[in-house]
């Protein structure tokens, strides 16, 4: 039996003209592409409604964090506190987080200067308030940390302000968030073969921030939040690209992928009534090593090494406010930009501010409406420490995040406005008597100078209590 497909209604389809052909598929199934979109923005309201009922039940708070003065820690015991605090990550159920509104919890890393005191402080949940003094002391043991109340309180919030201005941005990846950035590491130097020097980038910030007047406050902060490690497929997938390799496709792309080709087909099929089709395929030569390029070389070890640490989402904010009459957004901006230029490496990755979206900056119509709500959006999401608003946070690594805020080296910083602990603490010595040898000393010691006898063993005389004291003992 001789099987007939029919292929005349298909090809009367594709023969009609575009604004029809467009107008029959959406009448025949444009509501299946409508209730899909519904359930999927119908879901994800649904999402924010119970994870802002989950969020208020959750309590942060301040932890000021004063390193001991002649501090000689490199970013390396930052690196080690960060790898610590990944142990904050939670994989959620369906349950969680579609009923719970249960969401990763962030940290917020941030370093302030007010009138040019300038002081480190970690906002943590009260939860994981133990793993981050843990963390802290573990690097750092002489380290004072305190509860503080949030600095931002009692200053403005929406803009324009009649005493306060404000710059302030996020600052973003240049590259793809595969590539590192310039770590601390490529900040070390040396001057001969026994003599390492570090030359720490983050003496730029503290010299900018000991600088502010009374009346300027400059926050930067670091929002970071654990993360799994799904992150480590997509840096493969650029190596795959360097490498001339064909790119491995997710479930979801490959979907999508089946989709195209099964239309291909179709077409193909019908095409090939009038005439032969010519099929090309992509072709993907892998390449080696050695064949690579130097630039290509360095992307790919760059790209090894960083997933072979541990790795965070993150997001970056800046913000200059201060009073009108000694605002000098310039000096600030300019010199905070200047600081975070230093890990740029441009055959990598870099940072550069985000003008487009959330910098307080605009250049067209309506200028001023925009960029004052520009200033209250920025503004209100630092407050909030709001991971959601503004760009997507990036993947970084712990070694990239200990780069660009870590305990400054005293030996390479001259901040004498950064709030340190007054002094090391020092453990008591293991040979320190305890009450138990001073009960067994005493009982030794009270036969030979017994109070009965009111003189020692030894004879020696004791002088009389109403005498006067000698006439070279201090006094005060």
């Amino acid at each position: 039996m001789n099987i007939v497909v029919d292929l005349s209604s298909i090809s009367e389809f594709f023969n009609l003209p575009p604004e029809t052909m467009l107008w029959r598929f959406m009448a025949y199934y444009g509501w299946i592409i409508i209730a899909l979109m519904y359930l999927y923005f119908a879901k994800e309201m649904w999402l924010i409604k119970v994870q802002m009922g989950f969020l208020k039940k959750v309590k942060f708070m301040f932890l000021a964090i004063d390193i001991p003065r002649g501090n000689e820690q490199s970013p390396r015991a930052v690196e080690n506190m960060l790898a610590y605090l990944a142990g904050a990550h939670s994989t959620l159920n369906w349950f969680e987080k579609y009923w719970e509104g249960k969401f990763q919890l962030s940290f917020s890393f941030e370093i302030v200067s007010i009138d040019g005191y300038t002081q480190f402080i970690i906002r943590t949940p009260v939860e994981f308030r133990y793993l981050v003094e843990s963390a802290v002391y573990s690097q750092y043991p002489d380290t004072e940390i305190s509860e503080i109340d949030d600095y931002t309180e009692g200053l403005p919030r929406k803009f324009p302000h009649e005493e306060y201005d404000v710059w302030g941005a996020e600052f973003i990846q240049v590259s793809n968030q595969m590539f590192p950035i310039k770590l601390y590491e490529e900040f070390e130097h040396k001057l001969g073969p026994d003599e390492t020097y570090y030359k720490d980038p983050m003496a730029s910030l503290m010299d900018l921030c000991s600088s502010l007047q009374k009346g300027e406050q400059l926050w930067y902060q670091i929002l970071v939040i654990p993360t799994d490690f799904d992150w480590v497929k997509e840096a493969d997938v650029e190596v795959e690209k360097i490498m001339g390799k064909k790119p491995t496709v997710s479930f979801f792309n490959g979907i999508i992928d089946f989709v195209v080709d099964v239309i291909g087909a179709i077409s193909e099929a019908i095409y090939s009534i009038w005439g032969d089709v010519e099929v090309k395929e992509k072709e993907f030569t892998p390449l080696k090593m050695l064949e690579l390029k130097p630039k290509q070389k360095k992307q790919v070890e760059a790209l090894h090494e960083k997933t072979a640490k541990l790795g965070f989402l993150a997001k970056l904010r800046m913000v200059y406010i201060a009073k009108k009459e000694v605002f000098t957004p310039k000096k600030v901006a300019n010199g905070f930009v200047g600081y975070i230029k230093q890990f740029a490496a441009l055959d990598l990755n870099s940072f550069k501010p985000d003008m487009k979206y959330t910098a307080t900056s605009t250049t067209y119509f309506n200028k001023i409406n925009r960029l004052n709500q520009r200033k209250t959006n920025i503004v209100n999401n630092y407050i909030n420490r709001d991971a959601g608003s503004g760009r997507i946070p990036g993947i970084y690594t712990i070694a990239e995040l200990a780069s660009i805020w870590h305990f400054p080296l005293e030996a390479s910083t001259n901040a004498p406005l950064v709030q340190k602990a007054p002094m090391k603490k020092a453990k008591p010595p293991l040979s320190l008597p305890t009450e138990e040898d001073i009960s067994v000393w005493r009982d030794t010691l009270e036969p030979i100078y017994s109070l009965d006898d009111k003189k020692p063993v030894n004879n020696i005389p004791v002088e009389d209590e109403a005498n006067t004291p000698p006439s070279n003992l201090p006094l005060g």
